[in-house]
């Protein structure tokens, strides 16, 4: 099963493990592919840099450690992607959640995330 980690996953997965105990068992699963899209590491560099999240280390060190760590893959973002948005109905505005969707339906993976949003959107969701 492919995987797309939603920002909070991966920031779960390595500071609160214990809140991704519906799907935890998913995420270590060696069998499964985990993907972390480039959005990701794009959301957690503006949220450090504006100071709404603190990490234990630079985030151009931590994203890419963390994502090795958990085995996942970098996703980056391109115009097929980007395009892709396109195609999603206004549910909501959010420009990196509606890169993960698209991304999601693009490479047929299911999408890792709490966000009751993403149910709205034709996605396959494994909610946390």
């Amino acid at each position: 099963m492919k995987l797309l980690l939603d920002t909070h996953v991966l920031l779960w997965a390595h500071g609160a493990p214990s809140r991704l105990s519906r799907v935890q068992d998913l995420v270590m699963d060696g069998a499964n592919d985990l993907v972390v899209s480039a959005a990701t590491a794009w959301e957690i560099a503006i949220k450090v840099g504006l100071g709404k999240l603190v990490l234990t280390e630079a985030a151009h060190t931590w994203v890419p450690s963390r994502i090795a760590a958990m085995g996942a893959a970098s996703l980056p973002i391109s115009q097929v992607h980007a395009l892709a948005v396109a195609d999603l109905p206004p549910h909501h505005r959010d420009p990196f959640d509606r890169i993960l969707i698209a991304q999601a339906r693009t490479i047929g993976a299911s999408l890792v995330t709490a966000d009751a949003a993403f149910e709205a959107y034709d996605v396959d969701v494994v909610r946390v």
